[in-house]
């Protein structure tokens, strides 16, 4: 039997800190027989500096607004943050540590953020967290610029090899320099491995060299090194101009005597061997988990010290509210993110003509929306005039001036996606963005990790089918509101008129559990029949009869979205008035709202047993849940073509005559 080695043996208290972290990293990936520990063991010795020094945060208020942000963007060194923060002081306890990656544990592979105390944001997919963080700097500056003196944090991230390659960390970055973000402090993690080998063998560029092309601050340091890794954040800390990207130099598996320095220590556990052999190295115990008296002292008296700073900042709070009370109501609108509770009734006050383009439409009520919620920001990809979505009457933002709430992102999707995840994560803020929807799938990682992390964003999509036309098949939307509505807690909005357009902005701003998409029209859709708050009403429920049967009960149902709900206005009139047939009209703006509600409301809207048929300009799959497997799908299963619309139209079968066509035939055939 191996005999245990006492933690006590002489070592110096940040030496022995380290080994705690790297070793509770190592238990919880043993016990897991899975994980990632050589980044936690590399990168040990320049996060215990962080947390027991630098980072302000108080684990008792992990909701502290002047608290800093850190995001462990490589997510997969999971298990060294959950070490941080249980020895720092947050309510994730040892027996947490020991379930890691099991279910029900507040310690799953990757970070989840509302699942960790502690965890600022969902991380995994490399790039996200690194651009997310840009966000949320971008965030902090705007919350500055409209309350100066208030605040003073900075956000923090653990950036990769990985996080470097991909190229939404790219975009992000190319912005945060643009803008000066000084704010923002990465510390890449330089152990040049990457899981299958050496960084050499796909990546030689000279880091530093293009992120200060890009208006960065950088500094290269030993990532082991505390005295030279406590310099490097001073000397971030000590400016203001410029993002800062410490370039700390690291061994992958520090302390592992076979594994340092190799890929096999990246994505698998040590093994028994070189565990005990570690442990040997490094003077530790073999007992598991266990975190010797003196480290927890330490990080206690740490946490005791950031208790009183909160508390230090309560009472600066309160004496700074007291001093600006001009800007109080705004402060606790932001703060509260204040969505006016008869937001729906005020936007229909003032709903704009419908004969327009839904893209139009909604671009005047988000006006109205935006002064009746002043916690809305947002921007657009280059493409503002397009998309109808810029604020009017508040300026840009733009470096050294934050106090604006349009935001210009440039052509950079991937970026802006994930930018719109911080600034929701942040708090404070209800971001926007605007593109083209064939674009959606630039951004459709971002609005994944989004939806998984519950943020609060708006994300409008113009332009949304083969009716626009000339641009031809790569900028026509086929399959995109199909694989929006397919992503899990995501809302899609595909509004048919002014009044559809409000319910949908409504819902989307008042939603606090994901993100929401609207999909909106380049040509003109043409009025609907009945109340206009009748119809706002009644999308605001996802589904709602528009168009309701003469008679007791339906024969035929049509369901549409869009601009191809007056089409089937249309249809419906002439097989009543040609065919004497019982039709009614469903316009199903949001599948995902309408299958939240109750069943009773369901059936009342498609009562079963009624044959069905639905009809948008797009990919038909997602719709056989609602027509049945003898239902009828009419839509656009093929790639679009360079043409007119209304050629188009004609080509793909989308014109009134047509689809009362295929509908007549198909219940002839019934």
């Amino acid at each position: 039997m191996s005999t245990p080695i006492d933690p006590a043996a002489p070592q110096d208290l940040a030496t022995r800190a380290v080994h705690t972290l790297k070793f509770l990293a190592i238990d919880a990936i043993e016990a897991a027989k899975s994980g990632h520990p050589g980044l936690p063991m590399g990168a040990a010795d320049f996060m215990y500096v962080l947390y027991a020094r630098y980072l302000r945060h108080d684990p008792s208020d992990q909701h502290w607004a002047d608290r800093d942000r850190f995001i462990m963007s490589a997510g997969h060194g999971s298990s060294l943050l959950y070490a941080l923060l249980h020895v720092a002081g947050y309510d994730l306890s040892i027996d947490e540590l020991k379930r890691f990656r099991q279910w029900g544990s507040k310690t799953p592979g990757h970070p989840e953020v509302h699942l960790t105390p502690g965890v600022e944001m969902t991380t995994g997919p490399l790039g996200q967290g690194f651009a997310t963080g840009v966000g949320m700097a971008l965030a902090a500056r705007m919350a500055n610029a409209r309350f100066p003196g208030l605040y003073d944090h900075r956000i923090w991230a653990l950036v990769s090899d990985g996080d470097i390659m991909e190229g939404v960390a790219a975009e992000a970055a190319s912005i945060a320099g643009h803008l000066g973000l000084g704010n923002l402090v990465y510390v890449y993690d330089d152990n040049r491995i990457t899981l299958d080998g050496g960084i050499d063998e796909a990546f030689s560029e000279d880091v530093a060299v293009r992120f200060e092309a890009m208006g960065w601050r950088t500094q290269r340091i030993d990532g082991h090194d505390h005295a030279q890794i406590a310099a490097a954040y001073d000397a971030a800390l000590a400016q203001s101009a410029k993002p800062t990207l410490i370039l700390a130099r690291t061994h992958i598996g520090h302390g592992a005597p076979n594994k340092h320095d190799t890929h096999k220590v990246h994505g698998e556990p040590l093994g028994k061997d070189e565990n005990l052999a570690t442990r040997r190295a490094l003077g530790w115990t073999d007992e598991t988990f266990v975190v010797p008296d003196d480290v927890r002292a330490h990080f206690a008296a740490r946490a005791g010290k950031l208790a009183k700073v909160r508390a230090d900042w309560t009472g600066h709070e309160r004496a700074w509210l007291s001093a600006n009370a001009d800007k109080a109501s705004l402060y606790t609108a932001l703060r509260d993110r204040v969505v006016p509770a008869d937001l729906l009734a005020r936007l229909l006050e003032k709903l704009p003509p419908t004969n327009d383009a839904t893209r139009a439409l909604a671009g005047a009520i988000e006006q109205q929306v935006a002064a009746l919620v002043p916690s809305l920001v947002g921007g657009d990809a280059d493409l503002g005039g397009s998309t109808k979505t810029p604020i009017k009457d508040s300026p840009k933002v733009a470096r050294d001036h934050f106090e604006g709430r349009n935001l210009r992102f440039g052509i950079r999707e991937h970026a802006m996606g994930s930018l719109a995840n911080g600034l929701g994560l942040y708090g404070m803020f209800i971001p926007f963005t605007a593109t083209f929807l064939t674009f959606s799938d630039y951004m459709r990682p971002a609005i994944r990790l989004g939806a998984l992390s519950k943020v609060r964003a708006v994300h409008v999509f113009t332009h949304d089918s083969v009716f626009l036309g000339e641009d031809g098949p790569t900028h026509q939307s086929i399959e995109h509101v199909s694989a929006m509505r397919i992503i899990p807690d995501v809302d899609v909005w595909r509004p048919a008129d002014a009044s559809e357009c409000a319910a949908a902005w409504c819902a989307a701003v008042s939603r606090d559990d994901g993100p929401s998409e609207l999909i909106l029209s380049r040509q003109k859709v043409e009025p609907l029949p009945g109340d206009a708050a009748a119809r706002a009403h009644g999308a605001a429920r996802g589904a709602y009869v528009l168009v309701r049967e003469t008679g007791d009960a339906p024969s035929l149902v049509l369901i549409s979205t869009g601009s191809e709900v007056s089409v089937s206005v249309a249809v419906a009139t002439r097989l009543a008035a040609e065919d004497g047939l019982a039709v009614r009209v469903v316009s199903m703006p949001s599948m995902e709202v309408f299958l939240r509600q109750d069943a009773a409301y369901r059936a009342s809207v498609l009562p079963r047993g009624v044959r069905t048929a639905s009809f948008e300009a797009g990919r038909t799959d997602l719709w056989w849940r609602f027509v049945g497997l003898d239902g009828l799908t009419l839509g656009v299963d093929t790639f679009g073509a360079s043409a007119p619309a209304s050629v188009l139209a004609e080509k793909y079968g989308l014109t009134a005559p047509q689809v009362l066509d295929r509908v007549r035939a198909w219940w002839r055939a019934g």
